[in-house]
Order: C-alpha cells, then sequence, then structure tokens
C-alpha cells in the first residue's frame, strides 16, 4: 500500500539525515587531527606548510602594483536621452563610431540602440 510506502521512505529520509550527520562528524575529527597526526603542533604550521608544499601562488604577488592591471570602464548609463542623441545623430548621417565617440558610448551600444530604433537595414543575403 501507499501508506507503507511512505513510511518507508520517511524512514529511509531519517536514516540518510543520521548518517550525514555522521559524516560530518567524523570529517571534522579527521581534519582537526591532521596537524598532529604530520608532527605539526598547531593548525596554522600545518596550513603555511601544506601550501609550501603545493608550489602554487595564489592571488597578487607581494608588492605588485594595483596599478599594474588596466583600468575597465565604468559601464555607461544609456537613457531615453541618449537613445534620442543616438537616433538623431544616425539621421544627420554620422557613423556608428562617430557617434560612439561623441556620446561616450561603445559602438556596440550605439549599434544596439539603432537595431532597437529600427534605424538598422537588415542584410541581403
Amino acid at each position: 500500500m501507499v501508506s507503507d510506502k511512505i513510511k518507508e521512505l520517511a524512514a529511509a529520509k531519517a536514516r540518510v539525515t543520521e548518517l550525514e550527520s555522521t559524516i560530518a562528524a567524523e570529517l571534522r575529527s579527521e581534519l582537526a587531527a591532521l596537524p598532529a597526526r604530520f608532527g605539526f603542533a598547531d593548525t596554522r604550521s600545518f596550513l603555511i606548510a601544506v601550501k609550501a608544499a603545493s608550489g602554487k601562488r595564489r592571488g597578487r604577488k607581494p608588492g605588485a602594483a594595483k596599478a599594474a592591471t588596466p583600468k575597465r570602464r565604468k559601464r555607461a548609463k544609456i537613457t531615453d536621452a541618449t537613445r534620442a542623441s543616438v537616433k538623431t545623430l544616425a539621421e544627420e548621417g554620422k557613423t556608428g563610431n562617430e557617434i560612439a565617440k561623441s556620446l561616450g558610448i561603445s559602438l556596440p551600444s550605439v549599434q544596439n540602440i539603432k537595431k532597437a530604433l529600427g534605424l538598422v537595414r537588415k542584410k541581403k543575403n
């Protein structure tokens, strides 16, 4: 019957929950015992040794200047005024590059605005 299957399922779920908590407790105790097992006095010195043994450095090198990374452009805010300007300039015959430079937005943004306004002709195959 269905009720027997539901009871069986509930018992299985309870067993899974019990197993998960048992595994978590055993894992914590095994991890806590690792430093002593390998002859280290404390966890910090054990972690330093593990990092040194891996041979890989993560993150920035010490002393690396933050300015060494190229600056990212701020994301342009496309407003209704920007859309109107794109439309006006496009109708005046300006190129996409000219429009992008004059408004301070990217060429793909200009193209997307023109497409949304229906100012782009479809390519003929």
